[in-house]
C-alpha cells in the first residue's frame, strides 16, 4: 500500500519534470515554473511540499528583503532525477515501436 501510494504520486504529472527541472541546481519558485511548462502555482507549491516533506528537496530561505527561497534537490532528490531521465530515455528509444502499436491497435479496434 505505501509503495503503490508513493509510487503513484512520484509518477503523477508534476513530480519527476520538477525534479529533473532541479537536477541541473538550485532554483527560484518562479524559475522553476518557467522551466516546468504548464504547472500551476498552486501544483508546484504542492509539488515541492510534498517533495521537501519526502526528503527529496530543500528549501533555504535568504535573510534578504523581500526573502529569496530556493529550492534544492537532496542526494536522494538526485538519484530520482537520475531515474527519471533514464525513464525518460526509455520512452524517446521505444516511442516510434509505441506509436506503431497504436496504430495498429486502433485501426484492428475501428475494424470491429
Amino acid at each position: 500500500m505505501r509503495i503503490t501510494q508513493l509510487l503513484g504520486r512520484l509518477g503523477d504529472r508534476w513530480t519527476l519534470p520538477v525534479v529533473v527541472a532541479l537536477s541541473e541546481g538550485s532554483l527560484r519558485f518562479n524559475q522553476i515554473r518557467r522551466v516546468v511548462d504548464g504547472i500551476s502555482q498552486q501544483m508546484l507549491t504542492r509539488t515541492l511540499r510534498a517533495l521537501q516533506r519526502d526528503g527529496m528537496v530543500t528549501r533555504t530561505v535568504h535573510p534578504t528583503v523581500p526573502p529569496q527561497v530556493e529550492y534544492a534537490l537532496t542526494a536522494m532528490g538526485h538519484s530520482l532525477a537520475k531515474e527519471g531521465e533514464r525513464l525518460g530515455q526509455w520512452v524517446l528509444a521505444h516511442l516510434a515501436e509505441i506509436d506503431g502499436h497504436r496504430a495498429r491497435y486502433d485501426e484492428e479496434t475501428d475494424a470491429a
